[in-house]
Order: structure tokens, then sequence, then C-alpha cells
């Protein structure tokens, strides 16, 4: 990696977390700039506007995401195994910044088509990783077939990313809590 490679992936990293935090609109060039310790032409060096640190940033976020989740995943043996694992990643309080789905989501949903399309393609992949693993409980007789494996992927995307953002409002873990238990025993009320 070239040092220019090094320095773009350094804003990056480091704008990422605020702007996840403090939203596109909210986070200011100042503050990339004094969070990295970088002036105004060392960004813009590497980057041709704010909107394209927010693009670059939320594809690090949610990629960083998705390696998580999907190590967990793979961790587990049985579907009820990655299930838990993938439920895991939610409940110990690893996306305490915010989920960047979520997050940039909202933002994104009427201001930015870009940054919306990459939200709905993380969203699609959020809802495979799911499936995936109701499929696999189906294919290894863990879980019926009666199990509608799109609503409840859907579903239970859905209730995850309420209970973040329920989390973040309240400051309390009960929704999620709550959330996690109910996906658990919907998963278990079709085992076999």
């Amino acid at each position: 990696m070239s040092k220019a490679e090094r320095t773009k992936q350094f804003i990056i990293e480091t704008a990422a977390p605020i702007i996840n935090k403090k939203g596109m609109a909210g986070t200011s060039m100042s503050d990339i700039m004094e969070a990295t310790k970088l002036a105004k032409g060392g960004i813009y060096g590497n980057f041709e506007s704010k909107d394209e640190i927010c693009k670059e940033a939320y594809s690090y976020l949610s990629s960083q995401l998705a390696g998580r989740l999907n190590e967990a995943v793979k961790a587990g043996k049985t579907a009820k195994e990655k299930l838990d694992n993938l439920l895991d990643v939610y409940k110990n309080r690893s996306l305490d910044g915010g989920c960047p789905i979520l997050n940039f989501g909202i933002e994104a949903d009427d201001t930015h088509p870009e940054i919306k399309a990459r939200v709905n393609k993380s969203i699609s992949s959020a809802r495979n990783r799911i499936a995936e693993i109701a499929v696999f409980g189906i294919e290894h007789r863990e879980i019926s077939k009666d199990l509608n494996v799109h609503i409840f992927s859907t579903k239970v995307f859905a209730m995850i990313e309420g209970a973040i953002m329920c989390r973040r409002i309240m400051d309390s873990d009960e929704v999620m809590q709550t959330v996690i238990e109910t996906i658990k025993k919907d998963f278990e009320s079709h085992s076999i």
C-alpha cells in the first residue's frame, strides 16, 4: 500500500465512527480535520468532497460489521449456534456507535441516493445472512420446512435494527434483550 493509499485509509477509518455517530450532515470537515490532525488540503488531496468521505466511511463500517457477523455465524456448528452467535454480536453492544445500516439509511433515504443504494444492498445482505442460517437448519434437519425463511429473515433483521435504535434512544438493553429472546423462541418453535 502506497503512502497516499495509507493516508486515504487512515482518513476513512478515523472519520467513519464520527460520521456514524454525528451523521453525514452533522459531521463537519473541521470534525474530520481535528480527528485526523490533517489540514483541509490533506483531506481534499485524497477526496473530492465530504460526500465521498461519507460514501467510503459507510462502505468501511458496513464491511467491518459484515465481517464480524460472518465470523460469528461461521463459528457455529448448528443453526441454533449460528443464530445465537449472530445475536451475540448485537447483544454485546459491539455497535455502541450505532449500526451504520440504520444510521446512514435514515439520513440517506431522501438526500443521498448512492448511499441509499449501498444501504439497500447491506440490508439485502443482512437478510440473506439470516436466511442462510434458517436454510442451513432446514437442510440439516434441525428446523422444520414449515419455517418461511423470507418472512423469518425479514422479521429478524427489522427487529434487531429496531432494538438497536431503542437501545440508543432509551440507553437501556431491555428492548434488545426482549427482541433476542423473542427471536430465539421463534426459531426454537420450528425445531424438529
